[in-house]
Formats: C-alpha cells, sequence, structure tokens
C-alpha cells in the first residue's frame, strides 16, 4: 500500500511540475532541426524577464541553443530550461543588446 502511495505522489509531483513550466519545453528527442525548434520556443523564451536573445550556438562542438541575458542570475536561470527538444541550452550573459 505505502508503495503505491509513494508511485502515485511521484506521477503527481511530475503533472505538477510539467504543469508549472506551462508544457512549453520538452527535454525529449529534437523534433526538427535547430532552426525549427528556436523557431518554436522563441517567443516564449523572450517573455522571460531578463531575456535578450536566442539563437543557434556551439557547446562543445555540438549545436545548442543559447539564451542572452542582461543579466545572469540564479532566479533567471531557473526559469531558462536546460534542454529543449534535445538540444542543450547555454545562457549568456550580455548586458543590454542595442540595435545599431
Amino acid at each position: 500500500m505505502f508503495a503505491a502511495r509513494a508511485l502515485v505522489f511521484a506521477s503527481l509531483a511530475v503533472f505538477t511540475a510539467a504543469c508549472a513550466s506551462g508544457g512549453q519545453y520538452t527535454a525529449d528527442k529534437a523534433k526538427g532541426s535547430i532552426e525549427e525548434v528556436i523557431a518554436r520556443h522563441s517567443r516564449d523564451l523572450m517573455a522571460i524577464p531578463g531575456v535578450v536573445g536566442t539563437a543557434e550556438g556551439k557547446c562543445g562542438g555540438k549545436p545548442c541553443i543559447k539564451v542572452y541575458v542582461k543579466k545572469k542570475t540564479p532566479a533567471l536561470a531557473a526559469k531558462i530550461p536546460e534542454r529543449i527538444e534535445g538540444y542543450p541550452v547555454e545562457i549568456e550573459e550580455t548586458g543590454r543588446l542595442k540595435a545599431l
């Protein structure tokens, strides 16, 4: 009985975590090219206060999603997923970006 309750509790915790993130990010296998993944998620990432840009980059020689922020803080980093659709995400502090 205890094992069944523990399983239900664990399932609810996973479900709640997915709902809390809005269900917008998935760490599963990529569902397309990195360009397509960035296009699908850039709007949501840019809606996070402090995020000033997104781009394709290289992390360890492999494709990754770069998220540029005004100031990198633990609170801001906690709002940005470590992976999106299988691609790693790297946060870079850039300060405020200005159009030329």
